[in-house]
């Protein structure tokens, strides 16, 4: 690796890892939060829906100001307000008040994979790009462990709040950035101004016909894949630990973080092999089989009641649940020119995370009626129409970045 590889991949992957550290804190206590202040699952699920929409938003709009003024300013940015709006979630007593904090964290949410995908995607060859994003990606798994050790460590002695305030400590981060991570040539070359810092983004290029019909399909794909995760993540905590009675597997808390803990293992490896076997084999045939095996895992993990076959299939839940993630990037940093690249993997990426936020929300009514496990199944059929999709994109795999 040169210095901008390797720090452009520790810059985005520790952007994206304090993200998901941030952003899980809310599943890992979503149980005792309910609880403490009387919030039912259809709140909870629409907090957590809450969030995504917001996160649509500001990837949209980091989307936009990674293009003008740069993807390390852009990335730092959106790290400081997801970690602020964290901590200030520990302050809240009421929904409305944490529907606030959770609507901002989303902005900064949202803006970090912009930057730190453009910014890794153009800093690596295309030889080495699909597992320098699976790296990248990868984080976001280490970022569960570590909300899950969190709450496992903070939860009991000062409850959710202590959780939260925890949140806070990703916005030293930004500081490491803005001294050590240069942008990528690429993007200087496509006429950064020397005296504003800022460029000029033709936002029209958008609309040209091969760019828009890529960007439609990649939108459309993103939509129904993160139906799938996010309606599986952002209960799965809360399916181990609510009582049998309530659909859960009334597990306790030690044995709940533990076993998410088991479960990150599983996504990491997901991330990571991902960008090895795209490297290999493709783009596309690799996302198609990832989410082909997360359509019919995700149900049978939904019914099964034995202790052991949780703890067994968690992990390759997760290894093909997640880890299509890390397909995403590279699909679509290879398929948008480089004027355009962040906003348009900004609006394919965020706006299909905002549609997906109805997962979290659609999974917790459902819940009511079905059983939380049994509404699984819903997140299998999302995975499937996902997995189709992917065959009407191009294959991307060594095409230089322009």
């Amino acid at each position: 690796m040169t210095a901008p590889e390797r720090d452009s991949l520790l810059a985005g992957g520790a952007g994206w890892m304090l993200d998901s550290f941030d952003v899980m804190l809310y599943s890992m206590v979503l149980a005792y939060l309910m609880r403490d202040l009387g919030i039912s699952k259809e709140t909870g699920g629409f907090l957590g829906s809450l969030t995504l929409i917001a996160s649509a938003v500001g990837g949209v709009i980091f989307g936009f100001v990674a293009d003008r003024i740069g993807r390390t300013r852009s990335l730092s940015t959106s790290i400081v307000i997801y970690s602020i709006a964290t901590a200030a979630c520990g302050f809240a007593h009421g929904v409305m008040a944490l529907a606030i904090f959770r609507i901002i964290l989303g902005l900064g949410m949202g803006g970090e994979w912009t930057a730190g995908a453009a910014l890794v995607a153009e800093t690596w060859p295309a030889k080495h790009r699909g597992k320098a994003l699976g790296l990248m990606q990868s984080t976001w798994a280490i970022g569960g462990m570590l909300a899950a050790g969190v709450a496992w460590a903070i939860l009991p002695r000062w409850g959710w709040r202590g959780v939260f305030f925890v949140g806070v400590l990703p916005a030293l981060m930004a500081l490491w950035i803005q001294r050590r991570v240069p942008e990528p040539e690429i993007w200087k070359r496509q006429g950064a101004s020397t005296e504003a810092g800022t460029r000029k983004v033709p936002v029209s290029v958008m609309w040209r016909k091969d760019i828009r019909w890529n960007g439609l399909l990649a939108t459309a794909m993103n939509t129904f894949s993160m139906l799938g995760y996010w309606g599986l993540f952002t209960w799965i905590p809360a399916y181990f630990s609510l009582p049998v009675s309530q659909g859960g597997r009334g597990l306790s808390i030690a044995t709940t973080y533990g076993w998410l803990l088991i479960i990150g293992v599983g996504q990491w490896l997901g991330y990571v092999l991902f960008g090895f076997a795209a490297d290999v084999f493709g783009r596309r045939r690799t996302y198609f089989l990832y989410l082909v095996a997360a359509a019919i895992l995700t149900p049978i993990y939904g019914i099964v009641h034995s202790a052991l076959w949780l703890l067994l299939l968690g992990p390759a839940v997760a290894f093909f649940g997640t880890g299509f993630f890390s397909g995403f990037s590279a699909i679509t940093s290879e398929i948008f020119p480089t004027e355009i690249r962040a906003t348009a993997m900004g609006l394919s990426y965020n706006v299909g995370r905002g549609i997906s936020a109805v997962a979290p929300f659609a999974v917790g009514s459902l819940a009511i009626e079905v059983g939380l496990g049994h509404a699984f199944f819903m997140l299998g059929a999302a995975f499937l129409i996902a997995a189709l999709l992917t065959l009407a994109l191009p294959e991307t795999k060594g095409r230089q970045l322009e």
